[in-house]
């Protein structure tokens, strides 16, 4: 199952839990309704002497202000919980106990969780996440939380620190990455929005009962008020117990087939079964398993690594433990579960947590066989990062230059980071650039800038995506007045020489679509609602823009496009090169906002476009990836680094 495909099975499954809430919210007001009537038609002088259809006639204003008010609450108590939930990944992390694991930690457990995160994000093409450890925790599991990849972040309890190897904790962050990548934490908070909303009248109907524990119902028939509000309690108790169970149900059929994907996805990430097999088997054989105290393990069960409570059968969020682990080791019984003692085991923490010397070239070999197996590589790794990209993200996180991997991990000198990744590298532009750097942090942060900057001239190129992914959490750190101020000041900088590059336009671009998703992880500021001509036109300037930038000759460009809009349908072949054009940045910056607005099916093809027109010649320059990338984070497409061997057409030139 491609990206694509899952990200269009997480849907398909958002559209029946919706088809679903629909149908329990109507039984449920039409039974408070109900309810209402019977209280009112039995214990009020309304009832008193009236058929039930007279009754029905003269209390129809109450009975259907009843049901509007009903639908109201419930709607209203759930999309509050899914803005409460779509504030963040973190937000979800701090209300389970979770303690963030800071950028620069040295405690070698928790700098070993950090490495296995920032690697899986490297190899993903999506920024590191906030990460987070739950303290109070001493069993085995983990989530994944956030409603954007630009908003994620992923909590491990303790007990997965301190009882999981190196390998295992690889295993159980790939299968959280999966969710991540496969459009599950969006499912996820709205699972969570839904049972919320459906179980807040049985709430409210239990603050009834205890409240009114002290009124009898029986009274005199000149006395019938004082039960009403009983017995509409005693209703919304029932209601609600009714309304969670089958909402249980829903939520466990949808998250059991999550997680099957998600096991599988972590093998085909890390080209290992071992890892997140003996993961499970250690949750089977340690006396806690995944049991989650601090919280109500029933609102967060789906979202877990494990089930975190002992629900089973129709309530059961995943599958069973043994039968997880026999779909990755068949010869496993249940017999064969180690026994774990948390008393007597310690992880061992390898030496290659160690920060290693500088590497000059990190880049592996991925894809070859000419340019329509080098497209078809970069199309098919979207959302599907696999061992090759995880060794490549492991061996370059480990050679970044010490000064410019410290400088990521720093609130204060990520953002001067930042700086230096989008000064040009041309040194009569770059001088025009610093005087505006200096007039506005001042001499001394300027200097840090030009440190980094020289560092970053000496360093390959392919290192300057995965230091702006690895910075993303420092930078977030930082208040939002001074984001704001950083995406200005890269506004200035890059348009301060009358012109924007395709380099410059790759980090600025990049920067503010992760800030943006940061700042705004719904997406509701930056939603755009496009025409299908409108998109069609945009898609075919893209085309232009990529064929006229990575090829040296108008017949390249032209056959370059050719090869893109093939991929595209039979309704763009009408469409030709027209090298008359300017193809500048703000074309490709206005087509990019409109093709926000693509749908599943229009995405996929696009990418499959403009993999074909970059990769046509069978030469792929860093920069003409870098620009790939640009286009891909824009859009949302997770895309690991693209790892083709120099020698097979990687070209460092721009």
């Amino acid at each position: 199952m491609n990206f694509f495909d899952a990200q269009d099975q997480a849907r398909r499954a958002s559209r029946r839990l919706v088809a679903a809430y629909i149908v329990a919210t109507i039984a449920i007001v039409a039974g408070v309704t109900a309810i209402v009537g019977f209280a009112l038609f039995n214990f009020t002088e309304a009832g008193y002497g009236t058929t039930i259809g007279q009754f029905t006639n003269q209390q129809a204003g109450i009975l259907i202000g009843t049901a509007i008010l009903t639908a109201l609450f419930i709607l209203g108590s759930s999309l509050f919980k899914t803005a409460v939930l779509s504030a963040g990944g973190g937000r979800v992390a701090t209300s389970m106990g979770g303690t963030l694991v800071p950028a620069d930690v040295r405690d070698p457990l928790r700098r070993r969780l950090r490495n296995v995160v920032e690697e899986m994000a490297i190899a993903s093409g999506v920024p590191v996440p906030e990460i987070y450890v739950l303290e109070e925790e001493s069993s085995i599991n983990a989530f994944a939380a956030g409603y954007t990849p630009s908003d994620a972040a992923i909590a491990v309890t303790r007990g997965t620190l301190e009882l999981l190897e190196r390998d295992e904790l690889q295993g159980v962050i790939a299968h959280e990455f999966s969710h991540v990548l496969n459009g599950d934490m969006r499912l996820n908070i709205r699972l969570m929005g839904v049972l919320f909303g459906i179980m807040v009248l049985g709430l409210i109907g239990r603050m009834i009962v205890r409240g009114g524990h002290h009124t009898s119902i029986v009274s005199s028939r000149r006395n019938r008020g004082a039960p009403v509000v009983l017995i509409i309690g005693l209703g919304l108790v029932i209601l609600g117990a009714i309304g969670v169970f089958f909402a249980r149900i829903i939520k466990a059929g949808v998250s059991r087939q999550r997680e099957y994907l998600a096991d599988a996805s972590a093998v085909q990430f890390t080209r290992q079964t071992d890892g997140i097999a003996n993961a499970l088997k250690k949750i089977g054989g340690y006396h806690e398993g995944s049991l989650i105290k601090s919280t109500d393990p029933e609102e967060v069960s789906h979202m877990l690594f494990g089930t975190g409570a002992s629900f089973s059968g129709l309530f059961a969020t995943h599958p069973p433990l043994v039968e997880r682990i026999q779909a990755l080791d068949p010869h496993f019984k249940e017999a064969d579960f180690p026994r774990i003692d948390r008393r007597e085991y310690r992880p061992r923490v390898s030496a290659d947590e160690a920060r290693t010397g500088f590497a000059a070239d990190v880049t592996t070999a991925l894809a070859r066989g000419g340019s329509a197996a080098l497209a078809e590589s970069i199309a098919e790794t979207v959302g599907q990062p696999e061992n090759e990209h995880i060794e490549y993200a492991q061996q370059l996180r480990q050679s970044v230059p010490e000064s410019l991997y410290e400088a990521a991990h720093s609130a204060e000198f990520a953002y001067l980071l930042t700086i230096a990744l989008i000064l040009h590298r041309d040194n009569d532009s770059v001088e025009r650039q610093f005087t505006l750097v200096k007039e506005q942090l001042g001499i001394e942060r300027t200097r840090i800038v030009q440190r980094y900057y020289d560092e970053l001239q000496s360093t390959g190129e392919e290192y300057r995506l995965p230091l702006l992914a690895i910075a993303f959490p420092a930078l977030k750190l930082r208040p939002a007045p001074e984001l704001s101020y950083l995406v200005s000041l890269a506004t200035r900088i890059i348009e301060l020489d009358g012109k924007v590059d395709l380099y410059e336009f790759c980090f600025y671009r990049i920067l503010m679509s992760n800030l943006g998703q940061a700042v705004d992880p719904s997406g509701r500021r930056s939603a755009v609602r496009s025409r299908r001509k409108h998109l069609q036109a945009a898609a075919i300037d893209l085309l232009r823009v990529l064929a006229d930038y990575g090829h040296d000759s108008e017949k390249e460009s032209a056959a370059a496009f050719a090869s893109g809009v093939s991929k595209l349908g039979d309704w763009a072949r009408v469409y030709d090169y027209r090298s008359d054009r300017d193809y500048t940045v703000p074309v490709l910056d206005r087509s990019l906002d409109i093709l926000l607005g693509l749908n599943l099916k229009g995405k996929e093809s696009l990418l499959r476009a403009i993999s074909a027109t970059a990769a046509h010649d069978n030469r792929l320059a860093i920069a003409e990836a870098e620009l790939i990338r640009a286009v891909c984070a824009t859009l949302n497409y997770p895309l690991p680094p693209i790892l083709v061997h120099r020698q097979f057409g990687v070209s460092s030139n721009s």
